[in-house]
């Protein structure tokens, strides 16, 4: 088993001997042996440590989280608590810059086109990004609709031309094929919850309300009877929520 003196622990983890000698002032990282003078010694189990102990500190977790992760007998449980909330923190803080990047591309781009003054651009921006995401919204919603009322039409004259050639056949399969697709959306949104993009509300429409509702296996055009607010609410299932991955 190899040897390290606290430079040569700083050398291979790439920091400075002042952060080796804070871990063990802060009682993350201690040597395990000192030598006669007092220098610090540390072994090849002290590096792999000092090494976990780099790597989670790069990804944002705090020393105390990073200590409780070393002292605990459930560190990999705990580890991956940790890991888990910091992708939510990372993932919330990457959509924030993403608005803020929005934000600062169309205050540029009204800027340019003279359609705010710059000293009101902070007050306007708010506004402008709101009308964006509402024309998408129905930009997106005439889609589906487009979509829906082609689908529609189509399976009407498909229809109407197997009644008029008299394939009785092929109506039943027609009719068949129909009324299953039917019951499998039904015994999908059956077991099924919304959540409103808004106020992460979870609930439960009625199945009526659910089904004619314009949307797909994964979003519904739907409103929040929490805070009333309209917009593409998530399905997912009752079993995922209850297990707590919502």
């Amino acid at each position: 088993m190899s040897n390290y003196t606290t430079g040569e622990m700083a050398k291979i983890c790439n920091v400075s001997v002042r952060t080796v000698q804070f871990y063990d002032t802060k009682g993350i990282l201690h040597p395990s042996d000192l030598t006669e003078g007092g220098r610090r010694i540390y072994n090849d189990d002290d590096l792999r440590k000092f090494q976990l102990i780099c790597t989670l500190k790069a990804i944002g977790l705090s020393l105390n989280s990073i200590k409780s992760v070393l002292e605990s007998e459930l560190s990999g449980k705990i580890l991956t608590l940790l890991l888990n909330e910091q992708v939510n923190l990372l993932t919330d803080e990457i959509n924030e810059r993403q608005k803020q990047l929005d934000m600062i591309n169309i205050i540029k781009e009204n800027i340019c086109e003279k359609a705010i003054n710059p000293e009101n651009s902070i007050l306007d921006v708010g506004s402008i990004m709101e009308k964006k995401n509402k024309d998408r919204n129905k930009r997106r919603l005439t889609l589906i609709y487009i979509g829906v009322g082609v689908f529609v039409a189509s399976q009407l004259v498909l229809l109407a031309w197997l009644i008029t050639s008299k394939l009785w056949w092929a109506i039943a399969i027609y009719m068949f094929i129909a009324i299953l697709g039917t019951l499998i959306v039904i015994f999908q949104l059956k077991d099924s919850v919304f959540i409103c993009p808004n106020c992460d509300s979870i609930f439960k429409p009625s199945l009526r309300r659910a089904y004619f509702s314009t949307g797909d296996h994964r979003v519904r055009w739907m409103t929040c009877p929490e805070c009333k607010h309209t917009d593409w609410c998530v399905i997912q299932s009752k079993e995922l929520v209850s297990k707590g991955t919502h």
